[in-house]
């Protein structure tokens, strides 16, 4: 195992005593395989573990999180993103290898390229002249995401020289890029000033784009679009236990990939622990609850902080939860391509609210979610139609993978969720535990 270099050898002794225990099964869960990992406690473990399953576009269907002391153990019922068992013994045994060395830093692969951090207020073609002043700049985009949330867009670049394919360091030129993104990201009603920052930081993207729009205090602002949304909310809850200390957050919402990271991921960066958890999924909703302290061992204290917490889960939870139809483009990557393709969205009236940019191998696989310009559904004309002008044969309409599977879950999920709009204060959680053997009864 490669140990980062600013480990010491008596650190390196502490983490191969403390290496956590990994356990994966396919016979206990009909519907589901059973990950299972005990390990030593520490700030940010439940987060890590939970973004190694994520970053392998696995589905978790279930979760059980409990901490005694020192020791923790996690429990994660997991399918692929189409419903099914794991049953590939090499992806099997990389989810083990990278649950028992979680203490190591995870980049998502990302190294030897310039990054680019931008906010700003969010407007219809904003990302076309993103792409265009790279282009121009002569950086090729390798890597980037980009979410756009309560009227904000926040987005993380990878670039690097299209002539050298090396990483841009000359200061003149990433003064250059600074000052014309800049200027692009104000545009003529800034709200707030736009930022851009250039470093050679490697970073886990959904972590970092996380922290981006935490610190640009998306959540604050209520947008047209989360009033459309409001059919089908997201519910969060946060009350006391008294007698245990500890808050409990209740979150209920509508089921997808990624959502237990997003709402971990805020919490461990909002400097809350979590020490019991369940998460159940029934249909296509999702019912989260969590027992958490101040890393102080505190519980939340004020009214104000409570609200903080509510609106800033609310926030991550819709950030990724774009609406839209799913446009994906696989064809041979050139300069100039994504600059080509978005300026052929805004002239067809159609603004991106989300999109996942990766090259590899010198082929480009890029993810859109596109609205109209007032956040409606595009229209499928207007769709086709771009889609005859960019290529119909590497620009097509993908559904979202099926992920939510009924049969033989019907049973497991009667428990606790039974419709019901929010949990009672720490029942689920309880019953879980019991259940798993890790607590005993409070009766």
């Amino acid at each position: 195992m490669e140990w980062p270099a600013c480990l010491d050898e008596y650190e390196k002794l502490v983490i191969r005593m403390n290496t956590p225990r990994v356990v994966i099964d396919n016979g206990v869960c009909p519907t589901a395989t059973l990950v299972k990992v005990d390990s030593a406690r520490r700030h940010g473990i439940l987060l890590e573990a939970v973004q190694v399953l994520t970053d392998l576009n696995l589905s978790i269907k279930k979760a059980y999180i409990s901490s005694d002391g020192r020791w923790f153990m996690d429990v994660f019922h997991v399918t692929d993103l189409n419903g099914n068992k794991l049953t590939d013994e090499s992806v099997i045994s990389y989810i083990e290898q990278s649950l028992e060395t979680i203490h190591c830093v995870r980049t998502n692969g990302i190294k030897d390229l310039t990054a680019l951090e931008l906010t700003g207020p969010d407007r219809v073609g904003l990302l076309s002249e993103v792409f265009a002043v790279l282009a121009d700049l002569q950086c090729s985009v390798v890597e980037a995401k980009v979410w756009t949330h309560n009227g904000r867009i926040a987005a993380l670049i990878y670039v690097k020289d299209c002539e050298s394919g090396s990483p841009i360091e000359d200061s003149q030129q990433i003064n250059r890029i600074e000052e014309r993104l800049r200027s692009v990201l104000k545009g003529d009603n800034d709200i707030r000033s736009a930022k851009t920052l250039v470093s050679m930081a490697v970073t886990h993207m959904d972590r970092r784009l996380h922290q981006i729009m935490f610190a640009d205090r998306d959540y604050e602002r209520k947008s047209v679009l989360q009033l459309k949304a409001a059919e089908t909310p997201v519910v969060v809850t946060v009350q006391n236990w008294v007698e245990r200390g500890y808050s409990v957050v209740n979150v209920q919402c509508k089921d997808r990939p990624n959502l237990l990271f997003d709402v971990v991921c805020t919490l461990t960066d909002m400097q809350y622990v979590v020490f019991h958890a369940t998460v159940n999924t029934a249909s296509n909703r999702a019912y989260l609850e969590f027992y958490i302290k101040h890393t102080d061992g505190t519980p939340i204290s004020s009214e104000p902080e409570r609200q903080r917490v509510i609106q800033c889960l609310q926030a991550a939870v819709e950030r990724r939860a774009s609406e839209g139809v799913r446009l994906e483009l696989h064809t041979a990557d050139k300069q100039g391509l994504l600059a080509q393709v978005t300026r052929t969205f805004r002239e067809n009236g159609l603004n991106v609210t989300r999109a996942e940019i990766s090259t590899t191998r010198e082929m480009a696989s890029n993810v859109f979610y596109v609205t109209d310009s007032k956040g409606n559904r595009a229209d499928s004309k207007i769709i086709e139609s771009v889609r005859e002008k960019i290529g119909m044969s590497i620009l097509k309409v993908k559904e979202l993978p099926l992920i939510y599977h009924e049969k033989g879950e019907r049973e497991e999920q009667t428990a606790g969720v039974g419709g019901a709009v929010l949990f009672s204060i720490g029942s689920l959680v309880r019953r879980n535990l019991y259940n798993l053997g890790l607590i005993k009864s409070y009766s």
